[in-house]
């Protein structure tokens, strides 16, 4: 199932890079050895939240699957400690940070040529002395099979290296199509069976069918379990999910699927679906959108990727790109493992795999393998092992083994920290916690116990709508569904405040344009059209001023909203609201993962506003849920109204991923996240687009702002609050002088893993 961390970094989120500082020891040489040999078998201990298993630098989705395998990989280009890609990887760059040099290494060169043409060539020099951790080289072909993978046709994982414009991409893509969309398009009646036999045919429809019926059971349990019906009520259920039957059967709930969407049955079930994900009710469905059939004259390669040297290779680009030196920034996976050596020949148009299979590549999904400081051994019992890499290129770790441990929440992780069991680990840094830290170390955030390290959040907190269920009729972007919107995001923008500096104190800062703070392109208070969000009524007059009391700005809030619900066909009559609109209604459900007890930052916001609601005859009814993975699921099947969450953000400000409405529909980017606002703007798509064609860092900010004003007016986002981050450190079993200095946003403490020490 989708994860918001899909959206995060993935390539670029923890890469591996020099330092300049070696490690300290002792003057003593025996002494030094003896302490060595002491630490060999003593594991540096790392609390993670639960793993997804999905250790794959192509398909892994959540952070701490991406920090799985960033231990075992290498990137073809890294970040500095300002998020500035490093271009001069091979050869070393210094660059200043906050009074320091800093040189930076990595695996390649890079240089970038911007020719009249438009055309734009990238141009790498790997360096030879690079071997993975089972002792193979790293090679140019290796660089090349991963860019492949990335672009393959049947290509589903998180990286969108595919949407760049590299030359004849489009045109390697398009020749293939999943098997699925042709058994959709042909429908069951079909009798050509050029591209598939029969018997293929008749099972598809055949496991189809008994998903529907899953699908339906599910939806019935489901409307169940919440109360919105009495068991063996199928009739009540269906009606609840906006299906009228006529009989009270399965039957009659799975054939009323089938009519409102044809034979597209993954569309049904991803928007459809109550608890399971699409694979859960339809176990075989790989077996069809992971078969690809070829339905034009093949295109054997990229015209674009070119080698040129055993250690060297161009990507051509049609265009400009700004976001592209960042999607080349793909992790270096070795041909050898993750391809099929025997596949490769790239004077053949050979690239270590059938085009359109990618079987062998997810086939080693949990076992991770690369060039990086560490070798995965096992996954086991929660626990995921690591032995160090004795040849990796920027030196033999000085901790020989590491285990990543699986805790299950942050009282867990500060627990193990103070307690022993646990060396380094990321609770979120709540008032909770810092009151847990400070009791520990006598009344500091750094002692004698714990080492606390603090960077803003590459990412931020937020409510969202989602436009095709927070709707008035049929149409989601009309005006009256906007004023909809906008009356709910009016009411909760208000209790931010209050809410944030109770859960967070100075820890964080409310924010009122959806992107990070650590972004350049965030509007700063002092720019022109700054605003605080949903901080205008419906005739576009300002709602409080700075004289008002909280209170007052309460009242204030609440008289708007009603404003907005009037604009949005609702009857308003003194002070409340008594009626809703044709396809409408009084009352809706907002979730938030807050584990049952109400621990997130946002669920304050929904108390306080569902009290406000309530007083204006709107039922605010707050889902908080123990599983966040039932979020997720929701969000999938854009059945969600309102949700709490949180965005992991990329070093550029790039928001084709998020808001791009083709991704809405299933289009170019099957990886993206719009399906959970299903934002669909003409203007916001054409922006998007421009800002990319630009390398001028002001020009882009200006047209952002105006991508930030769309999304505000939509009001499928209300921006929340801008963190901090905490790693912690045992301050009795970790050698702080050798943990990474400067630590960033876009630096962590994992870029310098091989030379941390234990004491």
């Amino acid at each position: 199932m989708k994860k918001f961390s899909k959206i995060m970094a993935l390539l670029l989120a923890l890469v591996m890079v020099a330092s300049l500082f070696a490690a300290c020891g002792s003057t003593d040489e025996g002494e030094t050895t003896k302490a060595a040999s002491e630490s060999d078998d003593k594991p540096l201990v790392v609390g993670y939240s639960p793993f997804s298993s999905k250790f794959s630098p192509f398909f892994s989705e959540t952070a701490y699957d991406q920090d799985a395998y960033v231990m075992t990989q290498v990137n073809l280009l890294n970040l500095d400690r300002q998020g500035a890609v490093v271009e001069k990887g091979k050869t070393g760059e210094t660059r200043a940070y906050n009074g320091t040099d800093y040189t930076y290494y990595g695996p390649a060169d890079l240089t970038i040529t911007q020719n009249e043409d438009g055309t734009v060539y990238y141009d790498f020099e790997l360096r030879d002395d690079i071997t993975f951790s089972d002792g193979e080289k790293l090679t140019a072909d290796d660089v090349i099979f991963n860019m492949y993978v990335l672009c393959d046709p049947s290509y589903d994982g998180s990286s969108t290296l595919f949407a760049q414009p590299i030359s004849g991409l489009s045109a390697y893509r398009s020749d293939m199509t999943a098997l699925s969309a042709l058994l959709i398009a042909a429908g069951r009646e079909n009798t050509d069976f050029t591209n598939w036999d029969e018997a293929t045919q008749t099972k598809f429809w055949n496991e189809a069918d008994a998903a529907v019926k899953a699908l339906a059971e599910d939806i019935v349990a489901y409307c169940v379990a919440e109360g919105y019906n009495e068991e063996g009520d199928i009739q009540g259920s269906a009606a609840n999910w906006g299906f009228e039957i006529s009989e009270n059967t399965i039957d009659a709930f799975a054939a009323a699927l089938w009519a409102a969407y044809g034979n597209d049955v993954l569309t049904m079930i991803g928007t459809e679906a109550a608890n399971l994900t699409l694979e859960e009710y339809f176990p075989t469905v790989s077996d069809y959108t992971h078969t690809m059939v070829t339905v034009a004259d093949p295109v054997e390669s990229i015209t674009g990727i070119q080698k040129t040297g055993e250690y060297s290779l161009r990507v051509v680009m049609d265009q400009f790109d700004a976001t592209a030196v960042y999607q080349l920034g793909i992790p270096i996976a070795p041909l050898h493992y993750y391809g099929e050596v025997e596949k490769y020949d790239y004077d053949n148009n050979k690239f270590g795999f059938d085009k359109g299979d990618l079987s062998h590549v997810r086939s080693v999904t949990t076992e991770p393998l690369g060039a990086g400081p560490y070798k995965f051994i096992e996954f086991t019992d929660g626990t995921i092992y690591y032995e160090a890499n004795e040849s990796y290129f920027l030196g033999a770790p000085k901790i020989k083994k590491v285990n990543f441990l699986q805790c299950m929440s942050d009282d867990d992780k500060l627990n193990g920290v103070v307690t022993g069991t646990i060396d380094i680990t990321d609770p979120s840094f709540s008032t909770d916690t810092v009151d847990a830290i400070k009791k520990a170390n006598g009344g500091e955030l750094d002692g004698t116990i714990v080492t606390t390290n603090t960077v803003d959040n590459l990412g931020y907190g937020y409510i969202g709508q989602c436009a095709k269920v927070q709707k008035v009729g049929d149409d989601p972007y009309s005006e009256q569904s906007k004023a909809l919107r906008k009356a709910y995001a009016t009411i909760l923008a208000v209790y931010r405040d209050v809410a944030i500096d109770s859960y967070y104190g100075d820890r964080a800062d409310v924010i009122n344009y959806p992107i990070s703070n650590t972004s350049w392109a965030a509007p700063q208070s002092s720019d022109d059209g700054y605003r605080v969000a949903f901080s205008v009524d419906v005739d576009g007059n300002d709602i409080y001023t700075s004289d008002m009391t909280p209170e007052q700005k309460y009242e204030a809030a609440k008289k708007a909203a009603l404003g907005f619900f009037e604009k949005a066909g609702f009857t308003v009559e003194n002070g409340k609201v008594t009626a809703a609109p044709e396809g409408a209604s009084l009352e809706v459900e907002a979730w938030i993962p807050a584990d049952g007890t109400g621990d997130h930052p946002s669920f304050m916001i929904y108390t306080e506003a569902q009290k406000a609601f309530e007083e204006i005859g709107i039922t605010f009814k707050i889902k908080d849920l123990t599983n966040s993975s039932d979020l997720w699921t929701g969000l999938e099947a854009q059945s969600v109204a309102i949700w709490a969450a949180a965005w992991g953000a990329t070093p550029d400000p790039d928001m084709y991923q998020i808001y791009y409405s083709d991704v809405a529909n299933g289009g170019a980017n099957p990886g993206g996240s719009n399906y959970q606002y299903a934002i669909a703007d003409a203007k916001l798509d054409e922006l998007i687009l421009e800002a990319r064609a630009s390398a001028d860092q002001a020009y882009r900010k200006a047209i952002y702002k105006n991508c930030l004003d769309i999304i505000i007016d939509q009001a499928v986002e209300i921006p929340t609050y801008q963190r901090q981050n905490a790693i912690i450190f045992s301050s009795e079993r970790v050698n702080l002088d050798t943990v990474t200095p400067d630590i960033t946003t876009f630096y962590p403490w994992l870029n310098e893993i091989q030379n941390i020490e234990l004491n």
